[in-house]
């Protein structure tokens, strides 16, 4: 890459924040959280409406690969995040994280399949973790997009490669309920995931995108686990 183009893409200020330090954003790894601004969904339940709304970021690339290199041999892995870290050309980024000998993990909700195929062909990233949002009948109302098939096209892309990824649902039952989980079991299942399937409580902060409020857990006893791992979170 030119290094005029190379400086220029590092010294963007796209990130919101960074989390020094967690044992559990990437199970197994030491890791580090880059936040990212933005977003191109607008989920009801999202309690980082802070980092989407942001129009310029408190951090640039480079400032964040000169925290990283203090944190060689202290760290395993870096968990790239968001907002939606995929809206932003990564390639540069990711290379300078793997020449420090860190592993990478990519947050996504899976809408940026060329970005995608761009890392996991070039070894640039190690896991990849989507938030497969809602069903298709309820996609658009909860994300406030269109994007629902971009999303499959993705998974069915890491299916197909066979890499290392984990699909993930957020619930609050105002908005899916145990019907809706069902359903989205049988997609992926019809899809030849064979991952473990993690769900997780809307968790109610000051905040979120679409004021919504804490609702009744989900019935466990009515989710169907016979094709797949079912794991729960918080």
């Amino acid at each position: 890459m030119n290094t005029n183009k190379e400086l220029n893409l590092l010294n963007q200020k796209v990130i919101y924040d960074f989390t020094k330090f967690t044992t559990t954003d990437y199970v197994g790894h030491l890791s580090c959280i880059i936040w990212f601004i933005k977003c191109n969904f607008r989920c009801l339940y999202c309690y980082n409406d802070n980092m989407v709304y942001t129009k310029e970021g408190n951090y640039s690339f480079f400032e964040i690969l000169e925290f990283l290199k203090s944190r060689v041999g202290l760290l395993d892995a870096i968990v790239l995040s968001g907002g939606e870290a995929s809206l932003y050309d990564l390639e540069t980024f990711c290379k300078k994280i793997k020449e420090l000998g860190f592993k990478i993990k990519l947050d996504t909700n899976g809408t940026n399949l060329n970005l995608v195929k761009n890392l996991t062909k070039k070894g640039l990233v190690d896991f990849i973790a989507i938030d497969f949002k809602a069903p298709k009948y309820k996609f658009s109302q909860i994300t406030a997009t269109n994007f629902y098939e971009k999303v499959i096209d993705t998974i069915k892309y890491l299916i197909k490669i066979g890499f290392d990824f984990e699909l993930r649902t957020t619930i609050n039952t105002r908005l899916l309920d145990e019907k809706d989980i069902n359903f989205m079991i049988e997609t992926i299942s019809c899809l030849n995931y064979k991952g473990i399937y993690y769900l997780q409580n809307f968790i109610e902060t000051s905040s979120n995108i679409g004021n919504i409020k804490k609702s009744r857990l989900i019935d466990k006893s009515l989710i169907d686990s016979k094709n797949l791992v079912i794991q729960y979170r918080n």
